[in-house]
Formats: C-alpha cells, structure tokens, sequence
C-alpha cells in the first residue's frame, strides 16, 4: 500500500492544493481528474519523486517500485531501442556489478580486522539479501519477447531510438515500465502519441497485468474502460469516488447540487442574522443577543460550492463555400523514402460532405498522406484535389507555425470576421484562454497552449474541407466535445487522423485504415471497424493456433 499523507504544495505564496490524503492499494485503476492547472501532473509528480511537496509526505514499502511515464517522453537518442529497453533492468545490474566489485575487494585486501572490511561484508550481505530474492530472469529475452509483443520487429532492436516517431518512442518507455513489473504505474496522458490498436494494448495491460494504477488522461473511452476509481482535485483539496469517469460524472453533479442547497441555505441563514444585527445593534436591551449573533457569525464555516466550469458555447464553423462533388481522387498513388515503401498502388474517392477517419499504426503513412494531399511532398501516382477546395489544415505542428510575436487575443483577432468578432473572448475562454491570459504573448505559451491557439485560428476560416492531424492531444475532455460539434455540423468535407475513439464515435461514418503499404477503404463507423478488426485478429490468432 502506497499512502499519500497530507501532501500540499504552493507556488509564490499560492495554495495548489492542501492536506491531500488518500492510499493506493493493490487492483486500485485510479483516474486523476481536475481542471487545468488544478494539479494533477504535479501531485503525479510527487507520488512519483520527482517533485518534492511543500507540507506532508509520500509513504510506500522500501521495495516498492514506482514507475512514472511523463507526458514528454524521457528517451535518450544515443543508444539503441534494445538499449534503451534494458534501462529498466539497470537497478537489478547494477546490484549485480557491485557485489562483483566488493567480492574481488575481500578477495584481494589483507586488513581483515578493520572497519572497512566489515562494512565491504555487510554491504556484500545486503545486497546478496536483495539480489538472490529477485526471481532469476533472462534479461535479453524477456527485453525481446516485450518489444516483439509491442509490435517492434527484431531489425528495430539496433536502430537508434531517435529514428522512431512520439509513438513507438511510447511504446520503448512502455515496454521498460512493463519489465519493470512495478507496484504502482503512473502515466500522464499515455494515449497522445499511441495509435488507436496501440491505446487497446495499452488499456488490456493495464488492465489485465497492473498492480496498480493512477492515470491522468483526457481520452474519455480509454478512462472509462481502465478505472474502478476516481479523484477529482478540485478548490485545492480532493473527492475520491469509488467508481469509472462516467459514473463519478454523475455523482459529481449530485454532489454539487447538494453543495449548491446548502450555501444557499446558509447565506439565507447570515442575512437574517446580519438583518438582526443591523437591527438591533444600538439597542441596548438587545445587546447580549447581538454580541451571541456577532460571534456566531465570526465562528461560522463558510459552506463552499466546488468550482464548476460554466463556460459553454456553441462554436459553429461558417458557411461551407461551395465545391466540386469529389474534393480528393487518388489513383495508383505510391510514396517512397529511399528503399522504404511507405504505401503503394492506392486509389480512391472522397465525396463532398463524407467525414473520413485515417487510422492504423503509427508510421503506416497516415501523416504522409495528408501531406500528399496538401502538396506539401512529391509522390508518384495520381491525385487530385477538386474544384473549388478550400482546405482548413491542422498539422501535428500547427503550433510551432503561430506568429511568436502576437499576443494570444491578436492571434484570433486578425484573422477573426463579422459577428464573431464580439466573441473572441468567449471563444478564447472555452479553449481555456481566461483573464490574463488573452494578453500572453504565442512566445510564452506552452506546447499545449499554442495547439488550442492554432485550433481556434481554424474554426474562424471559411472552408469545405477540413484536415485534421491530430487533433486532439493537447485538448481536455470538454473542449473535445465543443471541437466534436462544430465537426459534426460542420457542412463541408472532413478528413480526421485521429487515435481517440470516443472523439472519432459519432462523427466519422468511413473508416480508411492504413497498414501493409495499403489503405483499406471501411465502409462503417470506428465502432463498427474496430468490432470488426477484434474478430479479424482473432481469426488470425486461431489460424496461427491450428498451423
């Protein structure tokens, strides 16, 4: 059992959050939620060690093993991806080379009786105690079966890991904390950089093979599959429900609705008194029972509502300008990088008004694609863009692409027309732009920050087809569903690279999965696909079975 014991943490005087108590036990799948900037990556943080907190204290078994995956990957680009993969076995090692190190000492020193000596056998003692009590273990095998049953192939193991996109990098990270076989796993945001077939890997581990979890994540599926629990940190302190997202949704809204009767009952409650107060203050037969209500007042605890996001607008794209009936043709359409074919001989039809979802592994050419659309890369083939195309893109670095120099509300404001131009500060706070903030300059802003910048830019473009890469990583749960909306009112024709199933339910009715230098054209929703895909991969597995 890990114990987190009256942590706090303030910054600049500020109170983050205070006297958060609460244990992690074994089977425990733990969703960490909260607005931004409550605090949930930096109470993460703490459990993990990476952050010390202001007041109280992380308490877990001395050989408990903690494991965190940061929102940024850790990977280090001078070794192999097998080299990598081995870090997570660098404790177990290093016991291993040390008491090697002491036994050739006893071996060679002659000064038996002294103090050094003695501490050399005790340290030896020690650390044999620990080292023989770990199960015995074929590293490199177990560092190969990993890596294969994470989708590597066995040429990947000698490649350096610099040379593999955010999500197989992922995967590296994954695969070490896999080995490592800990008692309590931590990840913030593990789904931004994984594929859809990735993300279900991930959550039957978790799920199936954890000890124990606690996630921070915004991919509303993927909480809602994994967790039996979840803590909200909200007003710097926390509520911890015994139950997944959607149904902690629900006793939230209970929760606040009873918060909400009793502030009201309770401010009813000082009016009258403070009615009596003014009331009777200067009469002196009153005096004694003025004073009683004066103190009351003074000891009374005031009845706090917990914050509650308000903010809520119906975000439409405008008008979609007219197009021709078929916006993208391809035909026998090839991209190659040197001797790597990254797909061939592809062919198909976009028709106006059709919302599209790419899907497949990272790296099957799903981002390569869209660039060949764009034109932003030479192929072979044909394709073709129709008549009359406006395109609204959203690349996976749309926000390096923001002017520095401009101010957060300049941004939008230049490019913003008409009525909508009365709204830019409503807009900029449902993207999680309040107060201050619209005054920041792009420069100062984070990763996450500069993606829902670049967003808004594009839902203020008049456009009839829409291309989307990514969209989602850096947007919270609610500003998914605002984006999901406007996408799904939206006239025109969409094309969606995404990973997120929730997002993607609802709003694609086609299904282009990429795999094999091949796109697959589907002719259902992503739920229909991936029912689909389950029972295909099972097929494969009972043929493989009967080989």
């Amino acid at each position: 059992m890990i114990s987190v014991d009256a942590v706090g943490v303030e910054f600049s005087g500020t109170t983050l959050f205070s006297n958060i108590t609460f244990n992690v036990n074994e089977n425990d799948r733990i969703a960490l939620m909260g607005k931004n900037g409550a605090g949930k990556s930096t109470l993460l943080k703490i459990i993990a060690g990476e952050n010390k907190p202001t007041q109280g204290k992380i308490s877990a078994p001395s050989d408990a093993v903690i494991s965190y995956l940061p929102q940024h990957l850790l990977t280090e680009d001078n070794c192999t991806v097998f080299e990598e993969t081995s870090k997570a076995f660098s404790k177990i090692l290093w016991m291993k080379n040390r008491m090697e190190e002491l036994n050739h000492q006893l071996e060679t020193r002659t000064d038996y009786e002294s103090d050094a000596y003695s501490k050399i056998i005790e340290e030896v003692s020690e650390l044999s105690e620990k080292y023989y009590s770990i199960e015995e273990i074929n590293f490199d095998a177990e560092i190969e079966k990993t890596l294969l049953g994470l989708g590597f192939v066995r040429k990947d193991f000698s490649r350096p890991t610099g040379e593999f996109s955010g999500g197989w990098r992922m995967r590296i990270e994954l695969a070490k904390i896999l080995l490592q076989n800990p008692d309590l796993i931590l990840l913030d945001e593990p789904t931004n950089h994984l594929d859809i077939e990735s993300v279900q890997w991930l959550e039957d581990f978790l799920k199936n093979s954890a000890k124990a979890v606690i996630v921070i994540s915004h991919d509303k599926t993927f909480v809602d599959n994994l967790t039996n629990r979840t803590i909200e940190i909200t007003t710097g302190k926390i509520y911890d429900y015994k139950t997944n997202y959607s149904h902690y949704l629900e006793l939230r809204k209970e929760r606040r609705e009873q918060q909400q009767k009793q502030f009201d009952d309770q401010a009813k409650q000082i009016a009258d008194i403070q009615q009596f107060i003014d009331r009777f203050k200067g009469t002196y037969s009153k005096t004694l029972q003025v004073q009683s209500r004066v103190k009351m007042l003074e000891k009374m605890e005031i009845v706090e509502v917990d914050e509650v996001d308000t903010s809520a607008l119906n975000i439409k794209f405008p008008p979609a300008p007219r197009s021709g009936n078929y916006p993208v043709i391809t035909d026998g359409l090839s991209k190659k990088y040197g001797d790597h074919t990254v797909f061939q001989d592809v062919s198909f039809t976009i028709e106006k008004g059709e919302k599209i979802a790419f899907v497949g592994k990272n790296g099957e050419g799903k981002s390569t694609l869209v660039k060949a659309i764009m034109g932003e890369i030479d192929f072979e083939g044909k394709l073709q863009v129709g008549h009359n195309s406006l395109i609204g893109y959203f690349a996976q670095n749309q926000a390096s692409l923001l002017d520095e120099n401009l101010t957060v509300f300049q941004t939008v404001d230049e490019i913003a027309h008409g009525d909508v131009r009365t709204k830019i500060k409503d807009l900029l706070g449902a993207f999680m732009f309040g107060g201050d903030t619209i005054e920041k300059k792009v420069k100062v802003l984070s990763g996450g920050e500069r993606t829902r910048l670049a967003m808004i830019k594009l839902l203020l473009q008049p456009v009839n087809l829409l291309i989307l890469d990514e969209p989602t990583n850096h947007l919270d749960i609610k500003t998914k569903d605002i984006l999901k909306d406007a996408l799904k009112s939206f006239e025109g024709t969409i094309i969606l690279v995404s990973h997120d199933r929730d997002f993607l339910d609802g709003l694609a009715t086609k299904v282009f999965e990429f795999g094999n230098k091949r796109v697959k054209e589907h002719f259902e929703d992503i739920n229909g696909f991936l029912r689909n895909k389950k029972i295909e991969n099972l097929k494969e597995v009972e043929r493989s079975q009967k080989v």
